[in-house]
This record gives C-alpha cells, structure tokens and sequence, in this order.
C-alpha cells in the first residue's frame, strides 16, 4: 500500500524545512505520497502543492485579522479533503496558528498529527500548551531546552535538533566569504542586517544609518554592509539612505548573501528573529535590536517569560549578546555596543568558544531524526 502523507509549510523556511523531511522519509519510504499546503523545494521533492506556502506569510496582529476568512476557508477545506482522502498522517511544519486547529481536528478524526518546529511557548503565550496536548500526537523541537516543557504537559516529544546547524560549518571561512564579496581582507566590517520584511526595514532602518554614521565618527576606517532579501527592502533601505544624506557613507548594498555578510563582518547588528540565531552559528559577536509598534511591545512583553529576545541567549540562557530594543535602540548606544565587540578580542574569542559549544548541541541530523520519529505512525501504513 502507498503511504500518503498530508503537511502544511508556512513560509519559505518552513518549504525548505519541509523539504528536507520529505527526502529523508523517502528514503524509508521510497513510494510515499505528499500532498497539502508547501512551496517550490517541497514540490521539487514530489510533494502535490494544492496551495502555496505563501498564502501563510502573515505579518502581524492587523494582516491576520484581514485574512482570517480566506485563511480559515481554505483550512476547512483542506481538512475536508484530509477526512476523505484518509492520509497515513498529517505533519505541520511551523505556522502553529495555522496548523495546530487542523493538527486537532485531523487527530479528532482518528489519525496522527505531528507538528514540527516547537511554538515560542518557552517565550510567550505559555497557555497554549494544553492545547498543543489536545492537538497533536508528537511534537518535534529544534531546541534542547524545549521536550522537558512538553514531557510535563504529558505531550509526546523528540529532540530533533536545528537544521541550520547541520547547513552551517563548524569553522566558517572568514577569508573565503571576503574574497566572493570582493571586500578588502583587513578592512573593518560591520554588517547591518535590519531583516527580511518590509515593516522590519522601515522600523530600523534609520537608526541603522545614524548608528552607521556614529561610528564612523569615531573609526573612519570602518565598512558597512547590508544584505537585503528582496527588492522592496533594498528599496525602502536606499530611501532610507537619501532621507538621511547619508549616500555618501561606505555603506554597501547587497541582493542576498546575508550568510556571507555575517561570515564576513566583524561585529553583527541584527534584527531579532532567525538570523541572530544565523549569525551564533557563524560564530559571529553580535548586537540585537528590535523596534516594533508601542502597543504591539507592551503586549508581548506583558505576555513574555523571558529576559532576552534573542535566540542566542535564549539557548546560552544568559545575556551573552548585547539586546537593545524599542526606546534603547538608540545610534549612541548601538554604536557603543559595537565598538566594545570591535575593541575586545579576549571577549570574542571566548564569545566563539560558547558558540561552537552551542553549534554541536544543535547538529543532530535534524531531517534524518525527524523521520525516525514520524516513522513509527506510519508503519500500520507501510505494510
């Protein structure tokens, strides 16, 4: 009999993640079929797109509230085509909001549901765990922190380690990143990086520039560059240069190759999100900074357990990297933060130390160990 497996991916990390485990579950499971909600990687891997994972990149509280009813028809009728159809299991990749009110009826219906990439209970809005408990038959967590919380709500959990660690090296090449950025083998490199969504850009991009200028003042030695994901950011960040008269600054433009930038630079500043965590397993001294609407902050910081928002700290649990958010993200205090990764080669040194140690904790063959855990539900079906 073929196995048939239905999943959503959200998102272009969560097609890429879930492509990953498609391959590896072929590889047990050479015959299985795929079908649901995924992108281009997951299609490249045999998986039937019947929606595109873009349909689920939903920013904020307001663009969620604008698409609930086109969101919510197309998860009922997908969970209609699940109830007939009858696949071996469903896996949900990311998209917890999405995904977890479908992971509860699809197991209401008598067949498993997984759901991979634990939600930020661990950082807000802990009260979903009961739900999560109701919801889904296994949770899968890239972080090693994170099964302890679900084994006391009695969920069933795997520890599959963070596929970004098994990408990544373990001793980036400094020296090759700087030759295939063309950028000088001593020059001083800060790399800006004021994320991937447009809202992102629009809120830091200033006082990026001002934080740029700053330093500038007090090394003139100093090169910037700034990795943007897509046009509309490079777009929105050159605008940016021209409000501030600021086109005359070495602040250098790049379509992409954020990898390569933090490979690159010498000290990160980071919007907080995935690339702080990118930029740990680049061994990379870093500072994190976050601006975001007064009310949306006072929200989740009234809903937060956590003293950090960044990931590296988070996983180091302790302020291991400097985090300065809303009101402290000031020029004077981004730059001083910079300049004291810049002035401290002791403290780097042992700030690359930790991340190594955190770099083996995360390799785990993520992909592979996922699969291992999904096996077993489908093995009634593989007969």
């Amino acid at each position: 009999m073929t196995v048939r497996i239905a999943m959503v991916a959200g998102e272009a990390s969560g097609d890429l993640l879930a492509s990953h485990l498609i391959r590896a579950l072929r590889q047990h499971l050479p015959d299985a079929e795929f079908f649901g909600i995924g992108g281009p990687k997951m299609q490249a891997e045999g998986f039937e797109v019947r929606w595109p994972c873009e349909l689920l990149a939903v920013h904020g509280y307001v663009d969620a509230l604008k698409r609930y009813r086109e969101l919510s028809g197309v998860r009922r009728e997908l969970l209609g085509q699940i109830r007939r159809e009858r696949p071996a299991a469903f896996i949900g990749v990311d998209a917890p909001d999405f995904n977890l009110w479908l992971e509860g009826k699809v197991k209401e219906a008598g067949m498993p549901a997984i759901h991979f990439v634990s939600p930020s209970i661990w950082a807000w809005r802990g009260g979903r765990i009961k739900r999560i408990a109701r919801s889904v038959s296994r949770m899968l967590c890239l972080f090693p922190f994170e099964p302890e919380l679900y084994q006391r709500a009695g969920v069933p959990v795997s520890y599959v380690g963070h596929p970004l660690a098994d990408v990544f090296p373990l001793h980036p090449d400094r020296s090759d990143a700087r030759e295939r950025l063309e950028l000088g083998a001593d020059w001083p490199i800060v790399a800006l990086l004021p994320g991937s969504r447009q809202s992102e850009v629009r809120n830091l991009a200033d006082t990026y520039i001002a934080t740029a200028r700053c330093l500038l003042e007090r090394n003139p030695q100093l090169r910037f560059i700034v990795p943007l994901a897509t046009r509309e950011t490079r777009l929105l960040f050159e605008e940016a240069l021209y409000r501030n008269e600021a086109t005359e600054l070495p602040i250098r433009m790049l379509f992409g190759h954020a990898v390569d930038a933090m490979t690159a630079a010498d000290v990160v500043l980071v919007a907080s999100g995935t690339a702080s965590l990118e930029a740990a397993l680049l061994k990379r001294p870093m500072v994190i900074t976050y601006r975001i609407g007064k009310w949306q902050y006072r929200l989740m910081k009234h809903m937060a357990y956590l003293p950090w928002v960044g990931l590296p700290n988070i996983l180091c649990n302790q302020g291991i990297v400097p985090e300065l958010l809303q009101d402290d993200a000031n020029p004077e205090r981004l730059a001083d933060a910079i300049e004291d990764w810049l002035q401290d080669g002791e403290r780097r040194a042992a700030l690359e130390a930790r991340f190594t140690e955190l770099h083996l904790t995360l390799r785990q063959d993520t992909a592979a160990k996922a699969a291992e855990a999904i096996l077993p539900y489908l093995r009634g079906h593989a007969a």
